[in-house]
């Protein structure tokens, strides 16, 4: 039995339906039925700040509407489904009528989580969970372990990034609906796959936004970029924090998702003395030790503040993982030079280097950027407390055009890309179409029906990338074109350089999965060293006997460096820089051997290379390295 059930909105009961809406600012709610072009109200009793009541005769597939106090018609803020839009009514779910068969599904534990984050808009032609359906087996031939949705909650249109959702307890009807992503979702599971979805509690998105009516969901308290901010601290806010906590658990229990990835956090303000971060993780913690199923709370934040991650008895909020902005920011503008924007605050090689020591680079230090200190330091947390990526759909649809590393990068430069985030001691994160090298652009697309709002999101954009000097030449998010220009093409993979850089990801996910030492490192396992004039980044992960060494070469030439260790015999593993990647051709060698005077190494231009330590006679006689410990 279900441990935990949505107790606000509509829920089929014996012989009806049961609403319950909190509205502490209204005299008065009814329910208008909508059935065969006809209407029937039935009103609603008020217990405390909430209404509710049972309506005889009513069933899933019936459309509503909330009517408050005689005059204002409204969507239910709790609406499961909006099958005409924003705009039009609610309609009434059976939230247990799936015929799930994932009975036996218990998830992915947080230390084997390979993301691939995608938009189901643009993932496919047809732009549905279905469609998505059809690439599963493409994505366990790539060897992730889940998928990261785009916000799927009901948003104006039919083509949107996802974060200007209204209805946070609808899938949006023209990605298939409640059914369609119940369907991925068990998909997914059948195939091993874990689901995380997106979900946005920092803003409502501007059109169709119905909340104001009914409850004090927003405060003028604090602003936000997107608006008024959410009230999870002011008067009125206890329902709000149940509202919120109730959507991540019915995304959990209803839809069986492995992991909520919470936009933005640093959107949210909270100065209660239990802040909403830890009340949904708590949440979330409980109900999945009821359903004996593994579930992640992943924070975005570019706030590098180590409480987030860190656990509630030493003061933190105890999310399970959080993105790590500074590790891209700081191997981007090695790869590109750029500079401009968030950007300024990085590209000295020492970056790198502690991003792969410790997690944040800005722990205390002045940003030249914010114009301030900023952070604080993350060396005590586990590696598996970060998620790394080198793309992701802000660092690509951020970009004026939406263009993506492939255009300005060499394939060796996107091959060391991968290798430094999948061999990286943390979570990695895929963006689609990275695997191959997609070229189709990702940017900013709407398709918002108020032309007022139309018109300042266009200038928006314009304005938003004046400090990156690209102000010029912005698709325009409202055209359909801009829409179509991000659909991605994964047949690309069997092209020409797309097919190695392909091989590539496949080969650094199967290694990082078959290896040991990649699983749960701990930071007293790993050391990290810079040779700055080299431009190379050794990063050793000892476990027992068995150890692993990966170089990170991003010199535009070969380099000759000798490692900060001596004795031991390693045999090698990867190297992009090999033929059959498409590499210019090896020159590290297939076995080093250290001495008293440390190992010497021949690395080429922007390559990962990775060595194994042999243990045994097995393995120095050229049998395959020891995947498991003992």
């Amino acid at each position: 039995m279900t441990p935990w059930r949505l107790d606000i909105g509509a829920t089929p009961v014996t012989g009806g339906v049961h609403f319950r809406v909190w509205s502490p600012l209204a005299y008065s709610v009814e329910v208008i039925r909508c059935a065969r072009g006809e209407e029937a109200s039935y009103p609603l009793s008020r217990v405390g700040e909430y209404f509710q009541g049972t309506i005889p005769g009513m069933g899933p597939g019936d459309c509503y509407w909330y009517l408050l106090d005689g005059t204002l018609r409204r969507p239910d803020p709790a609406s499961r489904c909006q099958p005409g839009g924003v705009h039009g009514p609610s309609q009434v779910v059976a939230p247990d009528s799936f015929a799930w068969a994932d009975g036996q599904w218990r998830g992915v534990v947080l230390e084997e989580l390979i993301t691939y984050e995608l938009h189901v808009g643009t993932f496919t032609p047809e732009g549905t969970f279905g469609a998505a359906v059809e690439r599963l087996d493409y994505l366990q031939e790539l060897g992730i372990t889940a998928l990261e949705l785009m916000p799927v909650a009901e948003f104006p249109g039919s083509r949107n990034w996802g974060y200007d959702g209204v209805f946070p307890f609808a899938p949006h009807h023209a990605y298939g609906g409640p059914d369609g992503l119940k369907s991925l979702v068990d998909a997914c599971h059948r195939r091993g796959l874990a689901v995380i979805l997106d979900v946005v509690y920092n803003h409502l998105g501007p059109e169709g936004n119905y909340l104001h009516a009914f409850a004090p969901y927003f405060t003028d308290h604090y602003r936000t970029p997107w608006g008024d901010a959410v009230n999870f601290d002011g008067p009125g806010s206890d329902g709000v924090r149940h509202y919120v906590i109730g959507n991540a658990l019915h995304w959990i229990s209803e839809y069986h998702l492995d992991g909520l990835r919470l936009d933005a956090i640093h959107g949210i303000y909270d100065f209660s003395a239990g802040h909403i971060l830890r009340d949904i993780t708590r949440a979330v913690d409980s109900l999945a030790r009821h359903l004996g199923r593994t579930v992640h709370v992943i924070a975005e934040s570019d706030l590098n503040d180590v409480r987030t991650i860190a656990p509630p008895e030493s003061g933190g909020h105890g999310v399970h993982t959080q993105w790590c902005d500074d590790f891209h920011h700081s191997l981007v503008t090695l790869l590109t030079g750029e500079r401009n924007g968030y950007y300024a605050d990085f590209g000295l090689f020492s970056h790198l280097e502690k991003a792969f020591r410790e997690g944040f680079v800005y722990s205390g230090e002045y940003s030249r950027h914010r114009r301030r200190r900023h952070g604080s330091p993350s060396g005590d947390q586990p590696p598996r407390r970060m998620v790394v990526f080198s793309q992701n759909h802000d660092q690509i649809g951020n970009r004026a055009m939406g263009d993506r590393p492939s255009t300005r990068l060499s394939p060796e430069q996107l091959k060391l890309a991968a290798g430094a985030v999948i061999l990286s001691p943390y979570l990695p994160l895929i963006f689609m179409g990275e695997e191959y090298g997609e070229t189709a652009p990702f940017p900013y697309f709407t398709s918002h029906g108020d032309p007022a709002l139309v018109e300042a999101v266009r200038r928006g954009r314009r304005e938003e990338f004046a400090a990156f000097g690209w102000e010029a030449g912005v698709p325009d998010p409202q055209d359909e074109a801009t829409f179509r220009s991000a659909l991605i093409d994964p047949e690309l993979r069997s092209v020409g350089w797309h097919r190695q850089v392909f091989s590539f990801y496949q080969e650094v996910i199967r290694l990082r999965q078959q290896l040991p030492n990649f699983r749960r490192p701990e930071r007293e396992e790993i050391q990290v060293t810079g040779l700055e004039a080299d431009r190379v980044v050794v990063v050793r992960l000892c476990r027992g006997q068995a150890e692993l060494v990966v170089l990170f070469a991003l010199g535009e030439t070969s380099c000759r460096v000798r490692l900060p260790f001596r004795h031991g015999r390693y045999r090698k593993l990867l190297d992009s820089a090999e033929p059959r990647w498409g590499g210019p051709g090896a020159l590290a060698p297939e076995a080093l051997d250290g001495g008293d005077e440390g190992i010497g190494i021949t690395l080429a231009p922007f390559s990962v290379v990775l060595y194994g330590r042999d243990r045994d006679d097995r393995c120095r006689n050229g049998g395959p390295m020891p995947t498991e410990e003992g």
